[in-house]
């Protein structure tokens, strides 16, 4: 089972208690990078995530970021969403700045945040700052902590409002330019990725849980790569099309939640991704050999 990062795992991480950031709708809460005790001899990789997070860095760092490695040695804004993998390291110990973390539901009412090109992709995720840039985004930072801390009725709205100036601020900006990481072949780090970002959608362990990606053209737009290039990268490492691996593994999960709970076949086929339960049924048939109901029915290995 893949590890999946979820807000209450990220507290104990950070030694934090999750006190503040509920607003009923979601969740959002600040840090002070200075204030968190996390050690450089630690790094945390997860399968999966399940919040977004807007990062001020200063000092100098690292940022891997999918097939990417982005320096930097004075102050930049990163944006990371769940899906795409994503490692901070630090190359000193004198770094500050803030952590913004918030869930997709924060934005439920407001705003379809993963969309915006910031938690797209490695070319637009890491903002380079100036120094009049910085003065800028740390007083915003600081707006929105004494907003978060104070008892408006209405200052989840405020905060929402505050961190969109952020992220448009931000894209506005000239991105940083990153390096593929070396080490192994462009197609091994592709397929790796690929790999990655295909088993952070599994298990579903929720039934109103539904996987994002489901297509070649959706792996490729998270990877910031072409839809052949992914497909020449994963038949010369595997021997399989992008369309093969993506049915093999969401054929495997079906098999696996038909056999392991009691969810209708519907359920199981909206959280898999597919919008109608008669394309399921016809995927899985020519995947297993049988319908999904008549799968349950009998004892397969």
């Amino acid at each position: 089972m893949s590890l999946f990062l979820e807000l209450k795992s990220f507290y104990k991480h950070i030694n934090r208690a999750p006190e503040s950031g509920e607003s009923g709708v979601g969740h959002f809460n600040i840090f002070k990078v200075e204030d968190l005790m996390i050690s450089r001899d630690r790094p945390a990789t997860y399968s999966r995530r399940n919040f977004f997070k807007v990062s001020l860095v200063n000092g100098h760092s690292r940022i891997h970021y999918a097939d990417q490695s982005i320096e930097v040695t004075g102050s930049a804004l990163v944006f990371t969403n769940p899906l795409i993998p994503y490692h901070w390291e630090r190359m000193d110990e004198q770094q500050s700045g803030y952590v913004c973390i918030f869930t997709e539901a924060f934005f439920s009412r407001f705003a379809s945040v993963k969309d915006y090109p910031v938690f797209q992709s490695a070319d637009a995720a890491v903002v380079n700052l100036r120094a009049d840039d910085v003065l800028f985004f740390n007083e915003l930072y600081e707006k929105m902590l004494a907003e978060l801390n104070g008892d408006y009725a209405f200052k989840y709205d405020f905060l929402r409002t505050m961190l969109m100036e952020l992220v448009h601020s931000a894209q506005k900006m000239v991105p940083a330019a990153g390096q593929q990481q070396a080490g192994s072949n462009a197609a091994e780090r592709i397929t790796a990725l690929f790999a990655e970002l295909l088993e952070r959608q599994f298990p579903i362990e929720l039934s109103n849980q539904v996987i994002r990606l489901n297509s070649p053209s959706a792996f490729a737009k998270q990877l910031n790569i072409h839809v052949n290039h992914l497909n020449k990268a994963l038949k010369e490492t595997t021997g399989q099309t992008t369309s093969q691996l993506i049915s093999e593994r969401i054929a495997q999960e079906a098999r696996i939640l038909l056999k392991s709970t009691n969810w209708t076949v519907n359920e199981i086929a909206w959280g898999l991704g597919f919008e109608e339960p008669n394309h399921f049924s016809s995927f899985f048939r020519n995947a297993a050999g049988m319908t999904p109901r008549q799968f349950r029915q009998v004892d397969v290995d």
